[in-house]
């Protein structure tokens, strides 16, 4: 199993919108394309994506932006890669040979358990760090 780029720069992309939620701020192509370092042609293609995926809203114009269609908390990363990957794991399962029922299972509780995790992250747990932290030891 392999996430495409496509997938890692629509979750960064919607980690930024999610920053602006609840501020009346729209975000847009340039600025996301440069905080995230995403070209802003290919960034046009998957805001578009997930525009139709109901993930994020639209409005056109000089005012024109994006934002979330849903508070962050209510948007997964497993929504996410769905939208944009389609299904996680895809096993051809090939019914022959003594294992192949046995590692049927296996992949699908992988599957399963890949799954639950993705779950567990939100947008506003991707969102919540602030742009350039510093650590200190």
């Amino acid at each position: 199993m392999k996430l495409s780029v496509k997938v890692n720069y629509a979750c960064r992309v919607l980690a930024q919108i999610a920053r602006l939620h609840g501020t009346g701020e729209l975000a847009h192509v340039e600025t996301l394309a440069q905080a995230e370092s995403v070209p802003a042609n290919y960034l046009a293609q998957i805001l578009s994506e997930l525009r139709d995926g109901g993930l994020i809203t639209s409005r056109r114009g000089k005012q024109g932006g994006y934002a979330l269609a849903r508070p962050p908390e209510q948007i997964t990363l497993l929504e996410i890669v769905k939208l944009v990957e389609g299904q996680l794991l895809d096993y051809s399962e090939v019914n022959r040979g003594q294992s192949s029922r046995r590692m049927s299972q296996v992949w699908a509780d992988v599957r399963l358990a890949l799954e639950a995790k993705l779950q567990t992250y939100t947008l506003d747990k991707l969102s919540a760090g602030v742009p350039d932290e510093m650590y200190y030891i």
